[in-house]
């Protein structure tokens, strides 16, 4: 399974530099697999000194070569 952009199919490396939805730049700092066939996954960014967590769609990235589907 990777986790890849939607827009240049390249994978999502830790340290990338990423577009939220909203327009605001963060840096990838951690990702994990979906836990079950429905769900897509999550991906802590950080901003300045603050660290969130969002589904993966919010940086426009897509789990493929999904075993669990």
């Amino acid at each position: 399974m990777k986790l890849v952009y939607n827009f240049s199919n390249e994978p999502v490396k830790i340290g990338d530099r990423a577009k939220l939805s909203d327009g605001t730049w963060v840096t990838v700092h951690y990702f994990r697999e979906p836990h079950k066939p429905s769900s897509q996954g999550k991906v802590t960014v950080q901003e300045g000194g603050t660290t969130r967590e969002y589904y993966v769609s919010i940086i426009g990235a897509v789990w493929i070569e999904r075993e669990d589907r």
